[in-house]
C-alpha cells in the first residue's frame, strides 16, 4: 500500500456511516451482507446506504459480487491488512510493540 492508498481508505473510513458498514461487514466474515440486510441492521435508508457503499468500494474496502438477484457486499480482508500493514510499519522502531500495560507493569 503506498501513502494515497492508505490517505484513499482513511478518508472513506473517517465517516461514522461508512465505518459502521465497514465494522458490520468484518463481523460478517467472509459470508457478507445484502445490501437490504445492512440497512436494517444499521437504521439507514437505501439509497443513503448505496452512495456510502460506493464509497467504501472506490477505497477497496468492500467488494461486491451479484447472488442471483442480490448484491452481497463483502469487507476486504486484504486492503485492510494492507493499510495496518502501512500504518504500523515502523512501530516502535522496528522492534515489537508492547501494549501499554506491558510498559507499565511493575512485574
Amino acid at each position: 500500500m503506498n501513502e494515497s492508498e492508505a490517505v484513499r481508505s482513511l478518508a472513506a473510513l473517517a465517516q461514522e456511516l461508512r465505518l459502521r458498514v465497514f465494522r458490520a461487514l468484518i463481523v460478517a466474515g467472509q459470508e457478507g451482507l445484502t445490501p437490504s440486510a445492512i440497512s436494517e441492521q444499521l437504521g439507514v435508508a437505501s439509497n443513503t446506504l448505496s452512495f456510502h457503499l460506493k464509497e467504501l468500494a472506490h477505497a477497496g474496502l468492500v467488494s461486491q459480487e451479484r447472488q442471483g438477484r442480490n448484491l452481497v457486499y463483502r469487507a476486504s480482508y486484504q486492503t485492510m491488512n494492507e493499510l495496518l500493514a502501512y500504518l504500523t510499519e515502523n512501530c516502535c522502531q522496528g522492534a515489537a510493540c508492547l501494549t501499554e500495560e506491558a510498559t507499565s507493569c511493575n512485574c
